[in-house]
């Protein structure tokens, strides 16, 4: 099983540190993001400067670095916002290609799926159509992530709600109306939360369609969930691992920021007791 390291753990740190931690773990794979805001990202517009910069640290650290997350929202119901944000996308799109990506990792969008409308699906399957264009050109094939709406409570906790890329019927629809190239980040912890009784979290609808992967879980806190390391909770992985035809490099995804070091080696740890091999590049 070959295993390289998510990036929305590191959000908060410089990015030459996630470089150092991915080296110390002996991993050879690393997802990296643009824009969002956090520190631990390249900026929204990246220079050729911080493009330099960034691809000069994989080859310090030797670490490739082929998967890229770009924060969007296709579900916006403002049309002239949603134009800004098929703008933005398709700029950072040939950012993620300047520094070595070969899957950029997008979102549907966190529009209640409630909310959604005909015209709302119609703006933002034609987003995806623009931006696979695109990704066709540069060599890059985009994995849209299995992604719930999130509101936090007073305690810090998520709720999640059902998104077009959530709930059973409304990700039947997505992936019948996308390009035939477009998969899917396969997030089984995302899903956990919004399982409806569906025992394979969705894995029998989208197996074939898997072109990256998230492993994490997320554990009940009161009316929410908090979000934690494969193994920490009842989320077993061995299974799905089992019964997924995805052949590629699974990403550790530890969001806590506290203990990333820590998370990540519990992650490891579990996986190791698992499966037959994990193989982190070396």
């Amino acid at each position: 099983m070959l295993v390289g390291c998510g990036e929305w753990g590191f959000r908060e740190m410089p990015m030459e540190q996630h470089f150092e931690i991915c080296k110390d773990f002996g991993f050879h794979w690393m997802e990296f993001g643009i824009g969002g805001g956090q520190l631990g990202r390249l900026p929204e517009q990246p220079s050729k400067e911080d493009i330099d910069a960034f691809c000069a640290l994989g080859e310090k650290y030797q670490i490739k670095t082929p998967f890229c997350c770009i924060e969007n929202d296709f579900t916006l119901a403002d049309e002239q916002q949603h134009q800004e944000m098929l703008e933005k996308v398709l700029s950072q799109i040939k950012a993620g290609a300047a520094c070595g990506a070969s899957h950029v990792r997008l979102f549907a969008g966190f529009t209640p799926l409630e909310q959604m409308t005909e015209v709302s699906w119609g703006r933002m399957l034609q987003a995806f159509a623009r931006c696979d264009a695109l990704c066709q050109e540069l060599g890059l094939l985009i994995a849209i992530e299995t992604h719930g709406a999130i509101k936090f409570d007073s305690t810090g906790a998520a709720i999640h709600s059902h998104t077009a890329s959530t709930q059973r019927e409304a990700l039947s629809k997505l992936m019948a109306g996308l390009p035939e190239r477009i998969g899917f980040n396969y997030d089984p912890g995302n899903l956990k939360p919004l399982a409806d009784d569906d025992a394979l979290l969705r894995l029998d609808l989208i197996d074939e369609r898997i072109n990256y992967c998230h492993l994490k879980d997320w554990r009940k806190s009161g009316e929410g969930w908090v979000a934690c390391a494969i193994g920490d909770d009842d989320l077993d992985y061995k299974p799905i691992l089992e019964r997924m035809s995805f052949d590629g490099i699974y990403l550790i995804e530890y969001e806590p920021l506290e203990d990333p070091k820590e998370g990540i080696q519990r992650s490891l740890d579990y996986l190791q007791k698992i499966v037959p091999q994990v193989d982190l590049g070396g």
